[in-house]
């Protein structure tokens, strides 16, 4: 699971000087007894330590099965390192070896011309797999499935189900089995039964007899990933079948790629709304990432917002005049735009995650539109009310702290609305709600919450009414 690195003690830097003391002596066999016994998920958490003469070095000396592990645990750009420097021998083992699923996804990263060479060296099973998976769209449950499952018969008894199994398991497999699905005489499938169950079952009692309907959690193809780990949600599934429109299993999903996937969303969404460049989810690691890296991710929105606050001078530009007349006005302007800005913040993001969970959704926009609205009007009152207390203490004018008051009633109003409407109306017209609500809520915010300001200064202060 690409990416699915450790998060806790960086483990291979403690084998680093180790590793390299026997490197420098050519100790070839005692590197590869030592690197026998390393977790791969170790090792590929720790590769960017090494020198890419090292890498390459290590790499042969994997066994293939963890050769595998790592390689599919490591990011694109190490993966293409990998690529480039070892033999077709070498290249053909490796991509044959790697789980279907993990291969189309390689396969996708890589140039056409890249793919089609490497196909030359995939067998005709596992091109075809692969093919196969390829041919799903991206963000859809068929380009996350894999292939490598085992099909049982409702005639089978407990005992052959589990002789079925051990034979039709490539000694490599390393998916964890939860669940087995049974098929009719067309592939099509007709329910499913936990490997509990059948280690449970007595020898001789039948498959029919123990197994359950799936049809409540089986998964189309076609389906999206956010409705798939919505699905895994609701039914706390270890894994789910996946079948084509005839009702065909072609696949399954595991609790991992859906974790996976999940991660990669949340992630998204969150440099969305720090407003970075998300790149699907990739996240940024320190341990790689360079300060290129970071003003690339950062700067593209850093110059959008700036030149949407170019918006805010002009409106103050427009109203200098009252600035002057009553300079005490510009004390209040960071206080009401900043509330303003977090009311509206709150509100798109709260309203964001309800999309992404699907507790927001077609049928009950409505009442959240009408929750978030009652809600507006009372923290309006509050931070309105809080806000005329300030400025009187502040300035002890009885009408500017109106102003000050009332506007920031109208301010909260109007953030709460807009964060609650524009992710909305960017979901309905297909936009993604993190990236377009967030600066946008700032900018309607800033822009229109001066304007009202003004405006009740003008109606409510004797000075500006002219």
């Amino acid at each position: 699971m690409r990416n699915a690195l450790r998060k806790n003690m960086d483990v291979f830097a403690l084998f680093l000087p180790e590793t390299r003391e026997l490197i420098k002596n050519k100790d070839f066999n005692s590197l590869k007894s030592s690197l026998k016994n390393m977790n791969s998920m170790d090792i590929a958490e720790g590769w960017h330590y090494l020198e890419p003469t090292e890498k390459i070095l290590i790499f042969r000396l994997l066994g293939t099965k963890k050769a595998v592990e790592v390689f599919e645990n490591l990011p694109f750009p190490e993966q293409s390192f990998i690529l480039n420097n070892l033999e077709n021998a070498e290249l053909s083992q490796i991509i044959n070896e790697m789980a279907p699923d993990e291969r189309a996804d390689l396969f996708k990263e890589l140039p056409k011309k890249v793919s089609r060479k490497f196909f030359l060296l995939t067998s005709k099973e596992a091109a075809k797999e692969t093919h196969a998976l390829m041919d799903f769209p991206e963000g859809t449950a068929g380009s996350l499935m894999t292939t490598e499952f085992v099909k049982l018969k409702k005639e089978m008894t407990a005992k052959q189900a589990i002789l079925y199994i051990q034979e039709n398991l490539r000694a490599d497999y390393r998916e964890n089995i939860y669940s087995l699905y049974i098929t009719d005489e067309n592939q099509r499938l007709i329910a499913g039964v936990s490997l509990q169950d059948i280690l449970k079952a007595p020898p001789d009692m039948l498959i029919r007899d123990i197994m359950t309907g799936v049809d409540a959690i089986k998964i189309d193809a076609e389906m999206s990933l956010s409705e798939s780990g919505s699905l895994f949600k609701k039914y706390d599934l270890f894994d789910a079948p996946v079948v084509d429109k005839n009702n065909i299993l072609i696949g399954i999903i595991t609790v991992d790629d859906i974790v996976e996937i999940i991660e990669k969303e949340t992630t998204k969404d969150i440099y969305e709304i720090g407003k970075m460049s998300a790149k699907g989810g990739e996240i940024i690691s320190y341990a790689t990432a360079s300060a290129l890296d970071l003003v690339k991710r950062r700067a593209g929105w850093l110059i959008l917002l700036l030149i949407f606050d170019f918006l805010t001078g002009t409106v103050l530009k427009n109203f200098e005049h009252m600035l002057s007349s009553v300079v005490a006005l510009a004390f209040f302007i960071p206080m009401l735009l900043d509330t303003g800005g977090n009311a509206g913040a709150q509100t798109s993001i709260t309203v964001i995650r309800g999309l992404a969970t699907g507790d927001v959704r077609p049928g009950n926009i409505w009442k959240v539109v009408r929750v978030e609205l009652g809600a507006a009007l009372i923290m309006g009152l509050i931070v309105g009310l809080v806000a005329f207390g300030r400025a009187f203490l502040l300035q002890k004018d009885f009408m500017l702290s109106i102003v000050v008051g009332l506007t920031l009633f109208l301010i909260a109003l109007l953030a709460i609305a807009t964060g609650v409407s524009l992710p909305l109306i960017s979901k309905k017209i297909g936009l993604d709600p993190a990236a377009l609500a967030g600066p946008i809520t700032t900018s309607v915010v800033d822009v229109f919450g001066l304007i009202i300001y003004f405006k009740i200064a003008q109606i409510f202060i004797p000075a500006l009414r002219f």
